[in-house]
């Protein structure tokens, strides 16, 4: 049974919830200010995120799963090497999806109606790359409904926060996922997948990456001046700018031998600023 467990974690990367989550709960923090959250709101967010990003990973390797075979490096993952049958993958896509639907009625009527927008944004992900060469910016786009949706499920108002916040982390996930797709430029382009890295080439692929971190930044930064937040967010906010700068460094056009490497840091960017955020509004 664990075995088993293992094998669908592994089969939808859930050590990566922490790229989209943190935001989520920081669009939640700057919301409840002046309206009060609750234990089990932040339980809920935290089902709907999990299971809103599982259900768009297991789509993912669902729809890519011929494309993954003939990919030596995608080859290993679970539907090509048989350790995970479709129908299973389909299940658990369809067991996600409805857990998201469920985690948005608990937490309110807006959340609710807008539940099946999000999926849809969140799937359209996986099959941009067949259509359109902007692909990173799709996947950017269904990481950016995070902070609004965490917004939202608090009840916050109108405001510039989780709009600021939503440029940040989809110019900041759309970026390093260029960096990501650089490794595959070559199998890409064999068979008729669409990037930016194919469309531009790999040099200008990584001067547009780096121009999208900067004004991921920039969004962050953002956000403190249309709400009062303390010198430690902009310490904070500087500390992220560091850790994005330290990424790109390690990916060259003549060397991708650092890709993985640059991509797993990204995981310390959203923890790092939910931390921020928190002290910030509640220990400063």
């Amino acid at each position: 049974m664990f075995t088993r467990i293992r094998t669908y974690f592994s089969f939808v990367r859930f050590s990566h919830s922490v790229f989209a989550l943190p935001f989520a709960l920081a669009g939640a923090l700057l919301a409840a200010r002046t309206h009060p959250v609750a234990a089990s709101t932040l339980l809920w967010i935290l089902v709907a995120m999990v299971s809103a990003r599982s259900a768009a990973m297991g789509f993912n390797r669902l729809v890519d799963a011929r494309f993954d075979a003939l990919n030596p490096r995608t080859a290993s993952r679970e539907i090509p090497r048989g350790a995970l049958r479709v129908s299973e993958a389909w299940g658990f896509v369809a067991v996600a999806s409805a857990l998201f639907v469920f985690a948005s009625w608990r937490l309110n009527s807006i959340c609710f109606a807008l539940s099946p927008v999000a999926l849809g944004i969140v799937f359209w992900y996986s099959l941009a790359k067949r259509y359109t060469s902007y692909t990173q910016l799709f996947l950017g786009l269904a990481m950016a409904v995070a902070p609004v949706g965490g917004w939202l499920a608090v009840g916050g108002g109108a405001g510039w926060e989780p709009w600021l916040l939503a440029l940040a982390i989809g110019m900041w996930v759309g970026g390093f996922d260029v960096l990501y797709a650089c490794q595959d430029l070559e199998f890409d382009r064999a068979h008729g997948l669409r990037s930016i890295p194919v469309r531009f080439g790999v040099p200008t692929a990584l001067l547009i990456s780096r121009v999208m971190h900067v004004i991921a930044v920039t969004g962050l930064l953002a956000v403190a001046w249309v709400t009062p937040l303390p010198w430690v967010y902009h310490a904070g906010v500087a500390a992220v700018a560091l850790l994005l700068v330290y990424e790109q460094s390690l990916v060259r056009a003549d060397d991708l031998s650092q890709v993985t490497r640059a991509f797993d840091m990204n995981g310390y960017v959203g923890i790092l600023y939910l931390l921020v955020v928190a002290v910030s509004i509640y220990v400063h």
